[in-house]
């Protein structure tokens, strides 16, 4: 079940868009395959299952795990599935990796898509999550330079909601709910099937400095080895510079 009113004609264009600036990018490629590796240490294969990422949008996850499933809201010639956080096609247990990367943050109803989440992960099965870090300096970054909220005073939904509500909802954002729900843990009941395997706030300045999808590049290629140097020394001040949060849930049983 999809949300019948989501803009996704608004999506699907912002997918297309961002296709033609990553090939005119490869430092946006070269940070994105940092966040990919990243998530890739945590897949183990020594669980059974498919391993599956939502909301894929341009699949570029393919390039570093390579039977990975993917999958959006809406058909495109590299997408191999089309499902919903909120109600996936995949059976019971079937599933031992679920990879949501810049996901989380568009659900309005985090409840409905951990229970979806915790019926098709296999047991021992993991939940990955990549999302925008709220430290200071991505406080300013994404709230600034980046056309979604962070939704810093929303309420977050800790409650499941209906069907219908499902139905009637359109496009959300809130930058921030990964952190509140993780870090801070303002809503803690929710995650009472869950146990965290790992919670990492990680450096990027590199990835800043490649303006994204849609901002113009801040680095030249050449001082690419800089911004590294860059990056190790920042490092040590997570709360101050980090650019991701990676967060590791494995099923309960």
């Amino acid at each position: 079940m999809r949300p019948k009113n989501i803009e996704i004609s608004q999506h699907n264009d912002e997918i297309q868009q961002n296709a033609k600036s990553w090939a005119k990018k490869p430092l946006l490629q070269k940070a994105y395959g940092q966040f990919y590796e990243a998530i890739k240490e945590h897949i183990d294969p020594k669980t059974g299952g498919m391993i599956v990422e939502l909301g894929s949008g341009l699949g570029n996850i393919k390039k570093h795990i390579p039977d990975c499933v993917i999958t959006d809201l809406f058909p495109n010639p590299w997408i191999d599935r089309v499902e919903s956080a909120y109600k996936l096609s995949f059976s019971d247990n079937s599933i031992s990796h679920l990879i949501l990367f810049d996901v989380w943050h568009h659900l309005e109803y985090p409840v409905n898509a951990l229970k979806e989440a915790h019926r098709v992960l296999a047991p021992g099965g993991k939940l990955i999550i990549m999302e925008p870090a709220m430290s200071v300096l991505g406080r300013i970054v994404y709230g600034k330079f980046h056309h979604e909220p962070l939704g810093l005073e929303l309420k977050i939904n800790d409650t499941s909601a209906t069907n219908e509500q499902i139905q009637r909802a359109g496009y959300f954002a809130a930058q921030g709910s990964a952190y509140r729900v993780f870090v801070l843990k303002e809503v803690p009941q929710i995650l009472n099937d869950w146990d965290m395997c790992d919670l990492k706030k990680i450096t990027s300045l590199s990835y800043w400095a490649t303006g994204g999808f849609s901002g113009p590049v801040l680095c030249p290629r050449f001082l690419e080895p800089l911004m590294v140097l860059i990056d190790r020394i920042c490092s040590f001040f997570p709360n101050v510079f980090a650019a991701r949060l990676l967060i590791v849930l494995s099923k309960k049983d």
